[in-house]
């Protein structure tokens, strides 16, 4: 399987962040709501014709919103080339957190790299650790 180049996953039920910058400061509609339920379908191609459809209802009011949606979302949309078991798991970004807690932690201890590449060798078997972690954990 070939995945795309990394951007950014987005986590289902989370607007995507800068989405709100597009937006006037009081709005009472649910425009937000319908745009992080475009993130519970079940594959990518009823996610872009209910993109589409959120964009024709939208772009008369928030056409700063729906331009802003139309050059970014396909970014966040990443997630959807992954297998379905895996995007429950995609909720939150608390591995990544714990990931970038883990380097910093293992970083202060060291404090101080000969070289570049010793601090890559670091962060690398942090992620292969992580990773076998991962797939060896009953779920």
């Amino acid at each position: 399987m070939q995945f795309p180049p990394y951007t950014s996953l987005s986590s289902r039920g989370v607007v995507p962040a800068g989405s709100v910058d597009y937006l006037p400061r009081k709005h009472g509609d649910d425009c937000l709501q319908e745009l992080r339920w475009l993130y519970d379908r079940r594959d990518l191609t009823e996610t872009k014709a209910d993109l589409a459809a959120w964009l024709a209802k939208w772009s008369g009011k928030y056409p700063r919103l729906t331009g802003w949606a139309e050059e970014t979302i396909e970014q966040t949309l990443t997630f959807f080339c992954l297998p379905r078991q895996h995007h429950k798991h995609l909720t939150s970004t608390n591995m990544l957190e714990r990931l970038n807690e883990e380097i910093r932690r293992r970083n202060y201890v060291v404090r101080i790299f000969p070289n570049t590449e010793s601090g890559l060798r670091l962060v690398r078997a942090l992620a292969v650790e992580t990773h076998e972690n991962w797939m060896e954990a009953i779920r």
